[in-house]
């Protein structure tokens, strides 16, 4: 299963494209409300979440998507349920984990990122991975590395989500789903 927590202020773009995307390439999404199943992203668009937080249990092979949005961060941040989730797919190497925009830097924090991780996050961020030990990237939209996925920002959406349908179901259906959008004509 593919969680993707959702925090009060959330950015809709990074959460809703790649579930989007997801969907379109016949995967398993749950999206996962930190403060309950309603919830209202940081542009006034108002999403019903399908479970709480508190009921997501992690197994091998699920993700976690963790979308950006600073009150949304913040509210992950804050809740014991989406930091004991966040923790668990960050250890557990059975785990998928990606992060986009200014979530990459929540797991900076936390002391959440592997030391010399190559990843990417909000422009004008990328101080925060660096003093967790990462090694920020900032030519690239998307970073992948082992079982983490990084992105920028909500303009990386599309590209953040089909590099997750990449790594989850493969080139032929990423370039699929990327052909049905018509992305990247």
């Amino acid at each position: 299963m593919i969680y993707i927590l959702l925090g009060p202020g959330f950015e809709e773009a990074e959460a809703l494209v790649p579930a989007d995307l997801l969907r379109r390439a016949d995967l398993p999404v749950t999206l996962a409300g930190v403060t309950g199943r309603t919830i209202t992203g940081s542009h006034g668009i108002t999403v019903q979440a399908d479970l709480p937080a508190a009921a997501v249990s992690l197994a091998p092979d699920d993700m976690l998507i963790l979308p950006g949005g600073l009150k949304g961060v913040s509210a992950m941040e804050h809740s014991p349920a989406a930091m004991k989730l966040i923790r668990q797919a960050a250890d557990d190497p059975q785990v998928w984990l990606a992060a986009i925009c200014a979530a990459p830097t929540l797991l900076a924090r936390a002391d959440l990122l592997p030391a010399g991780v190559h990843a990417v996050c909000y422009p004008g961020m990328e101080s925060q991975l660096s003093a967790a030990g990462a090694a920020p990237v900032m030519d690239r939209p998307v970073v992948a590395q082992g079982r983490l996925i990084t992105g920028r920002a909500a303009g990386s959406a599309f590209d953040f989500g089909l590099a997750i349908v990449e790594m989850l179901a493969g080139t032929a259906k990423a370039d699929q789903v990327r052909a049905a959008v018509h992305y990247g004509e």
